[in-house]
């Protein structure tokens, strides 16, 4: 009788949600939809559709406007993009991530007294990608030159009026950008008085950023008086920025600070097309990116979910967040002792992993009482027919693949966790995202970053180096993927979503925040597939967070990184008599009304031919369709 009454209080909760007014409006489109991390880069990638740009043109606008706006990166961050391609009816995946510079090695940091190469500074940078990520999809898959694509962020380089958020964050880190030249003198524009950083709404003028961008698009346009078609002017583009004077000079604006990134390393790396995983939920088939990123965690995860009727537990009842729970510590278990850069080690047990089989054994370790703080890394080698190469590693870490042996903890999560504030800091890493869609048929979803605030500038570029060095780890113990090598991709956050369904696009989406990105696309996703909800609606819905995974950004110690077990962030509204269920579970519960990044999507309407654009209510993301 008390779950009949419980079930039924969260009936009336989720048609009260369902009727609900959102707290933004739907965005509608008939011809395409544009939507981003800040309103003034959405308009960017409006002017790009106006212009007669298809999806892949406003894209890479609005990501050159969002680097120029430092919202949450910069130039010198990373890219990378699904993009369906309505010719061939395929979704391509784009790497377009840095790699560790020459000298960067597990014994190099060490020697250091770092247990995680470091958050912030030359240290931690990566190769940029994003420049070049940028030119590879727009040579491929776009339609316009680099000179129309790039003129809005031009003109904000020449000046805008800088919003809050931007402002604000300079003026807290400025301490830090002091301590670099450089940017020190983008940044501090009032030195000496009580506030050094610009004042919000004052014109923001990057002159070295403007100057770095304008000679990209004067090599595009010299090969092109020069007889050169249009990809191989794009590549002139390129090449100024990764072996010519712009190389040249990041290079040694890097090396005077302290970093390692040689002309070299710059010259060798380059963006790459790969395949996608995916899996097929319910019908839907679910793309995400490779294993360099955390982004088959929602693929593992909708695979054990598969075994539930999620639907029947009610939305964001006690049950259903267990289960959700349950099923992201298993999946994110896996996530941080198995993924890592395929280009450098392709041995990862990504078939296993993403095997059917594989779930329905990982479900059936969840338990229905109570939280499981044992819950570690699987074993996915047999669902290929091979042998687990890192059993005694395992082992040794703490875990045993017998769960009835399994020890409480991995060993190096004993110790003093950091203070609530900045662990969810950490968990919440910013980034931002970028959603388009024509009535071609192209669609785009990306989740650029690095370069964020405090960001050091590479010498006289205006461009802030990235900071994704910091997602390596320097002991095998912790993923023997992953551990730092020149030449080598971190695994990253980044994790952006596409879903296809009778093999047309049925969502794009995707989120900033660190290590919960795929908490809050999963839960995204099933807000629409399982419980009905529009996409905006799906966007704003209350969700929560795990805390019990690894964090991926963040400090330099042991302690700042591990898990949580049983910590669990559940949004405001969350009911007392939930409440009191999971506790009883053993979950210790902290509140917010924020309980994830904002999720920027694309819903398309195949019945009437429209696109739905949704932006949550969580940031400054929005979007115009049309």
């Amino acid at each position: 009788m008390k779950y009949l009454s419980s079930l039924l209080l969260f009936v009336i909760f989720t048609l009260h949600l369902s009727a609900q007014q959102t707290q933004k409006p739907m965005l509608y489109g008939s011809s395409w939809m544009a939507v981003t991390g800040k309103p003034m880069a959405a308009t960017a990638g409006s002017m790009i559709f106006e212009q007669g740009g298809n999806a892949v043109d406003a894209a890479c606008a609005m990501l050159a406007a969002t680097c120029t706006m430092w919202d949450t990166l910069s130039w010198g961050g990373e890219t990378q993009a699904l993009i369906y391609d309505p010719k061939t009816k395929k979704v391509i995946a784009i790497n377009a991530m840095g790699v560790a510079p020459t000298g960067a090695t597990a014994a190099f940091f060490k020697s250091k007294g770092y247990n995680f190469p470091p958050e912030y500074g030359p240290l931690a940078a990566t190769t940029p990608g994003t420049p070049g990520g940028l030119i590879f999809m727009l040579m491929n898959y776009g339609t316009m030159s680099l000179k129309q694509v790039l003129a809005p962020a031009m003109h904000m380089a020449a000046g805008y009026a800088i919003e809050a958020q931007a402002a604000n964050t300079i003026e807290k880190d400025k301490a830090m950008l002091k301590t670099w030249p450089y940017s020190k003198k983008t940044f501090i524009t009032h030195p000496g008085e009580k506030r050094e950083a610009p004042e919000p709404g004052e014109i923001f003028v990057q002159k070295d950023l403007l100057e770095t961008l304008t000679k990209m698009v004067a090599a595009e346009t010299e090969a092109k008086k020069k007889g050169k078609n249009r990809k191989e002017a794009l590549m002139a583009a390129y090449d100024r920025f990764y072996k010519g004077d712009i190389a040249k000079e990041f290079v040694r604006g890097c090396r005077e600070q302290g970093g390692l990134i040689t002309m070299n390393d710059l010259a060798k790396w380059k963006p790459v097309a790969e395949e996608p995983l995916k899996v097929n939920y319910k019908g839907i088939d679910v793309y995400k990116l490779q294993q360099w990123t955390q982004g088959p965690v929602m693929l593992q995860a909708l695979n054990i979910l598969d075994n539930f009727d999620l639907k029947g537990m009610g939305y964001n009842s006690s049950k259903y967040i267990h289960t959700l729970y349950q099923t992201m510590n298993l999946a994110y278990a896996d996530r941080d002792f198995y993924y890592g850069d395929p280009h450098a080690n392709p041995n990862e047990p990504m078939k296993g992993l993403l095997s059917k089989e594989y779930a329905k054994q990982r479900a059936k370790l969840i338990r229905y009482d109570k939280n499981d703080a044992h819950i570690g890394p699987g074993d996915p080698y047999p669902f290929e027919g091979k042998a687990n190469p890192y059993i005694n590693l395992l082992r040794d870490r703490g875990f045993e693949m017998d769960t009835s042996k399994r020890n409480f903890a991995p060993k190096h999560d004993m110790g003093n966790y950091t203070p609530k504030e900045a662990y969810e800091d950490r968990l919440w890493r910013g980034t931002t995202s970028i959603e388009a869609a024509d009535k071609e048929g192209w669609v785009v979803s990306v989740t650029p970053s690095g370069g964020w605030q405090p960001a050091c500038i590479a010498g006289n570029t205006g461009i802030g180096m990235s900071q994704r060095m910091q997602s390596f780890v320097l002991d095998s113990a912790l993923n023997p993927f992953n551990v730092v090598e020149p030449g080598k991709r971190p695994r990253v956050t980044l994790s952006p979503s596409l879903f296809l369904k009778d093999g047309k696009p049925f969502l794009s989406a995707a989120v900033q925040g660190g290590d919960t990105q795929d908490q809050n696309l999963l839960q995204f996703f099933l807000n629409v597939a399982e419980f009905g909800m529009t996409v905006q609606k799906a966007t704003e819905a209350p969700n929560f967070n795990t805390n019990q995974l690894w964090l991926s950004l963040g400090g330099t110690k042991i302690t700042d990184r591990e898990p949580k077990p049983g910590q669990i962030l559940v949004n405001s509204n969350t009911t007392e008599a939930v409440r009191n269920e999971l506790k009883k579970m053993g979950y210790t519960l902290s509140f917010a009304e924020r309980t994830s990044g904002p999720i920027n999507a694309v819903y398309f309407d195949w019945k009437h031919g429209s696109l739905w654009g949704g932006s949550s209510n969580h940031g400054e993301d929005y979007g115009i369709g049309w």
